[in-house]
This record gives structure tokens, C-alpha cells and sequence, in this order.
């Protein structure tokens, strides 16, 4: 007992610094999960979890005050139509087929891949071509499936190359977690999708996305959520959904609001402001991953629990970038922080970005299946709300 006793008095009150950032990350892990703060609150000093409590209102307050620049424009790789955006001049069709412009411009979209393991992988697979670059399609992303292998310059497996859709999914792992981020080329093939009962009831993210044709999607709002049974039919915070504004905006500083405009770019606001002109898509989480290209988290601990995580935003390039990260699951994903989550993005040269609500809430499904695991290995999906959705979408 008296070991017991000495070994909790110095994980409790040491000022280690690495044994520190364990005991925070603790606490914050145990906040983020609504049932589950007793167990920082009941075993732990008070002062202690004040803390945390703290340094998330003084995190808060300092990104209640940063907005997007509404003045930026991202470089887009794809234009509002879809159509490529080339710096070429205009030229009159070919009457055969330009393979080496094909090629090129394939590359030119899809400028993450590590060309020689790309080409490694054509030629294992000479099949891949025989519909020309413009209609490459590669699959490797169920939950069965090992990837590809195929990887970008940023070190990162390649699971899938959709490029009908426009769309890349690539394998995201480090200490203690796996994921999968998805990037979609075409920022106008995004849209917030409701579910079927949104006000009274949710919808698993597989009929979200599958009702409204999508090819991927991911989790949206956060919802009421008594005890952790809530149907996902109330919303938490204000959402946008193709135009139809449901719920209430959040009120408390330091909660944002990722707004999608016709103009097909992302701005990140205040949510206890109204929705901006413009807006046709929206949902109010916290906290903000990255605002104008700056990272918005991390430095001081705050938002660090090792939880399930899910993000949205948008890239330098256009381009949108959907992070989903498994979480809860002993041997294969704990999870991480949302600090970890805003480098991933940084990464893929990340301008815009916000944390979405995870747990066992946070999954992705792409082409008709799950290609992360939830939290709750008891279902696919929770009920949700309303789902971010990308591919197929005909205004």
C-alpha cells in the first residue's frame, strides 16, 4: 500500500516534465469524453484538472480571436467546373490521343505521389492504364485490404487513387495511432449532407453518404448526446446543409464555425456570430486547427487528449483535406491530439482547417464501404446528424 501510495503522490504532483505531459494529456483525454471526466476529476487534485479547464478557456480566448482573411484566394488545382486548371493556352483536340499531356497532368493534379513508386506499381500492374490516366482507378482502402504500394513524397501509403472523383486516400500513421486522410482535388464537389430525420433523429454515415450518391464522407456536427445513447437527431452548435441552416449557434468563446462558400473555399469564424454571405455549407466544433495557413493548437497543451479524432479543411492548392483517426482500440489505434492532426494537414500544405467532433463519432466511409474503424468496434457508425460528403454532386 505504501508503494501504491508513494507512486500516485509522484505521478500526481512530479514536475517531470515528460511524465507531466502524460499527466495533462490524461486529464484532457478524460474532459474530451463527456462520461469519462470523473476519472480526473475523482483521482486527481483539483488543481490539477483546473488547469486543464484553464488553459483550454486561455486557448479558447486566443483563437476566438483570429479569422479567416477573406481576402485569400487558394491556387486551385481544379477549377469551380471540375475541369482541369492549366496554365496552357487553349488548343484544338487532337485527333490521337496526347499520352505524355495525359500523363503530365495527371501528375500535375495528383502531385503528392512518389513517381518512381508510382511507376514501380504500373509496372506490376499494366492494367492500370487501359483506360487511359484520366480514368486511373485504385482501391486498396478497405478495413481487409493492405494499401498500396504506392507512396507520396511525405512518406504516407497510398490506399486509393480515384481519378474519376479526383480523390486520394493515403494511410496516416505515428506513435500510438492510424488513420486515413483523403484528399479531394475538386473543392466543388463538397457539401454538408443532412441526415433524413435531422431535428429528431440521425443516420448512420454509411446512408448519409450513400442517399445522397457521394463517393466518401465523414462526420459533421456533434449532437445532444445524454450519456453517450443520443439518436443523433439534435444538433449541437448551428449547421449549414446545402443552403438550410438548422440549430443554434454556440455561444461560448472559443467554439468556431468552418463555413464552405459558393466560391467553393473554407473560412473559419466565430460561431457566435451569424453565418457570413456567401455560405452554403457550415458546421460550428472547436477548436481551429489552422487559420491562414498558421497553426492554431499546440505550444501550451492545449486540446491534447489522446482521443479519436476527425478534420476538415482545405489545402493551398484547393484542395480538400478530410482526417479521420481511429482511436480506443489497444494494438492498433489509441488515437492522438489535435495538435498531431493539424501537422498531418500542414503537411499537405493544410491553409484551412478545424477539429470535427470524434470519438465514436469520428469514421469514413468511401465507396460504398467503412474504411476506418469505430470506436465502438459493436457498430460501423454512430447516428449522426448531418455528414460531409464529397463526389457526385450536381447542384
Amino acid at each position: 500500500m505504501l508503494f501504491f501510495e508513494a507512486l500516485y503522490c509522484f505521478l500526481a504532483f512530479t514536475k517531470i516534465e515528460p511524465i507531466k505531459r502524460l499527466r495533462d494529456a490524461f486529464i484532457s483525454t478524460a474532459h474530451e469524453t463527456n462520461e469519462h471526466a470523473w476519472l480526473a476529476d475523482y483521482f486527481l487534485p483539483k488543481y490539477l484538472t483546473d488547469q486543464d479547464y484553464a488553459r483550454k478557456k486561455a486557448g479558447a480566448r486566443w483563437q476566438h480571436e483570429v479569422n479567416s482573411d477573406s481576402s485569400y484566394t487558394p491556387n486551385f488545382i481544379i477549377n469551380t467546373t471540375g475541369a482541369s486548371n492549366s496554365d496552357s493556352t487553349e488548343q484544338t483536340e487532337p485527333t490521337e490521343p496526347d499520352i505524355d499531356a495525359a500523363e503530365a497532368e495527371f501528375y500535375r493534379i495528383f502531385w503528392e505521389l512518389n513517381k518512381t513508386s508510382f511507376e514501380a506499381y504500373l509496372k506490376d500492374h499494366p492494367d492500370t492504364l487501359k483506360n487511359g490516366w484520366e480514368n486511373i482507378y485504385i482501391n486498396e482502402a478497405g478495413l481487409n485490404d493492405e494499401g498500396t504500394s504506392i507512396y507520396t513524397q511525405q512518406g504516407e501509403q497510398v490506399l486509393a487513387i480515384d481519378v474519376p472523383n479526383k480523390l486520394l486516400l493515403v494511410r496516416v500513421t505515428g506513435t500510438g495511432y492510424l488513420g486515413i486522410l483523403a484528399i479531394g482535388k475538386d473543392p466543388s464537389q463538397l457539401r454538408c449532407e443532412a441526415s433524413a430525420g435531422i431535428g429528431s433523429y440521425g443516420q448512420t454515415l454509411g446512408e448519409i453518404v450513400s442517399n445522397s450518391g457521394g463517393v466518401i464522407g465523414m462526420t459533421g456536427s456533434g449532437f445532444y448526446d445524454p450519456e453517450g445513447n443520443g439518436s443523433g437527431g439534435i444538433i449541437a452548435g448551428y449547421t449549414m446543409c446545402e443552403g438550410t441552416p438548422y440549430g443554434y449557434h454556440y455561444g461560448d468563446i472559443g467554439y468556431k464555425r468552418i463555413e464552405l462558400h459558393s466560391d467553393n473555399i473554407f473560412y473559419i469564424c466565430n460561431s457566435n456570430t451569424e453565418s457570413t454571405p456567401g455560405t452554403t455549407d457550415a458546421v460550428e466544433f472547436s477548436p481551429a486547427l489552422i487559420v491562414n495557413g498558421e497553426l492554431m493548437v499546440g505550444g501550451f497543451y492545449d486540446w491534447n487528449g489522446i482521443n479519436p479524432r476527425a478534420a476538415i479543411g482545405q489545402s493551398e492548392y484547393g484542395e480538400i483535406l478530410m482526417l479521420v483517426i481511429e482511436g480506443r482500440q489497444v494494438g492498433r489505434s489509441i488515437g492522438t491530439d489535435t495538435e498531431t492532426c493539424a501537422n498531418i494537414l500542414k503537411k499537405h500544405k493544410g491553409y484551412t482547417a478545424m477539429n470535427l467532433d470524434g470519438g465514436t463519432s469520428a469514421v469514413m466511409f468511401y465507396n460504398g464501404e467503412y474504411v476506418t474503424r469505430c470506436s465502438n468496434r459493436a457498430i460501423d457508425s454512430r447516428l449522426l446528424p448531418n455528414a460531409w460528403v464529397y463526389g457526385n454532386y450536381d447542384e
